[in-house]
């Protein structure tokens, strides 16, 4: 098979290697879209340790079962596996096991490639292949859409009546807005610094869009429900200062691990900070669900390339000259 391997720091390369065996319980996915995450990023950045090159990236793909009595079957990825016997496991949160795994470390190869084998388990069926593409936002959305449970279920007051702010209009922060609107949030607002992802963020329906600088910036203390979708120190501090008294901060983004945090005002305004890693499997299945009910909006906002076309993909994005919130990835 063809697949684009991470080779070196900020190379990748398109070439060939040996097709994937599915084990007892798995299936052979033939890819058809994928996704370019965050975290993919890092690691073509030499950031990640976990994911030592060569190795095939990638965990947010859709596809055809190519083996087994399901063949033909379109389906989406839920990449992520825990170990299955430990206490997390055990209460439906595998995101948060000491032993989870997750395509594109080792040892499961990504979805940056023709084929994958994945665990049975793992497999959500699309419905319609007219879905295929969106469905290949499952992953990335179902971590907004984590976030925002576990931020929305802390508040006191309706969700209709809820002020939620969400920092960084990438897939992840796009996403969790997508996701407060759909779980009945009315005021949000997107906050992006990038002014080509900005522009195309101002075109969307149910939510503000700023720059955090203009009229439909959002006010110090004014938010119920602050999600950071990036997670840098910069916007570590922007949460603290735009949360209310009593607030709450989901903090998602994986960009650095230093900085930011306000301990005193969150202290003296009792204002909680939630780590959010990932989704549980049920997250996974309630947002592959709204994806196919329409409840996230038409989804057009990303940007396709052939597989071939990776390495300027990621300069693309590390550059920011794209103006897409997420580039999708076609073998």
């Amino acid at each position: 098979m063809k697949a684009l391997v991470n080779t070196d720091v900020e190379t990748l390369t398109y070439m060939d290697q040996a097709d994937p065996i599915a084990k007892a319980g798995e299936e052979l996915v033939r890819i058809q879209y994928s996704g370019i995450c965050g975290s993919d990023m890092h690691a073509f950045l030499g950031h990640d340790t976990r994911r030592p090159t060569p190795i095939i990236l990638g965990h947010e793909a859709s596809g055809t079962i190519v083996s087994g009595p399901r063949d033909g079957t379109l389906v989406t990825i839920n990449p992520l596996n825990g170990c299955g016997t430990c206490h997390a496991c055990r209460s439906g949160k595998p995101n948060i096991c000491l032993g989870r795994q997750i395509i594109s470390m080792p040892p499961r190869p990504g979805a940056f490639a023709e084929l994958v084998a994945i665990p049975s388990e793992n497999l959500l069926v699309v419905p319609r292949v007219e879905l295929l593409q969106s469905a290949a936002l499952t992953e990335p959305l179902a971590c907004s859409w984590h976030a925002a449970r576990l931020g929305l279920r802390l508040q006191d007051d309706p969700v209709e009546k809820l002020s939620c702010v969400v920092l960084g209009g990438g897939a992840i922060g796009l996403g969790a807005a997508l996701c407060l609107r759909a779980m009945g949030v009315q005021d949000i607002t997107l906050i992006e610094v990038n002014p080509l992802r900005l522009a195309t963020l101002k075109g969307m329906d149910g939510f503000k869009a700023s720059d955090g600088k203009d009229a439909d910036a959002p006010k110090e203390g004014s938010a119920d429900l602050v999600i950071d979708g990036v997670g840098y120190a910069a916007t570590r501090a922007a949460a603290c200062e735009l949360a209310k008294p009593g607030g709450v901060i989901s903090h998602i983004g994986l960009g650095s691990g230093e900085g930011g945090v306000d301990v005193r005002r969150m202290t003296l305004h009792e204002i909680t900070l939630i780590g959010c890693y990932t989704y549980t499997p049920k997250d996974f299945q309630e947002t592959g669900e709204a994806i196919f009910a329409g409840k996230m909006g038409p989804l057009d906002w990303v940007e396709t390339r052939h597989l071939s076309e990776g390495q300027g993909a990621f300069d693309d994005i590390r550059s920011g000259s794209t103006a897409a919130p997420k580039i999708i990835l076609i073998p």
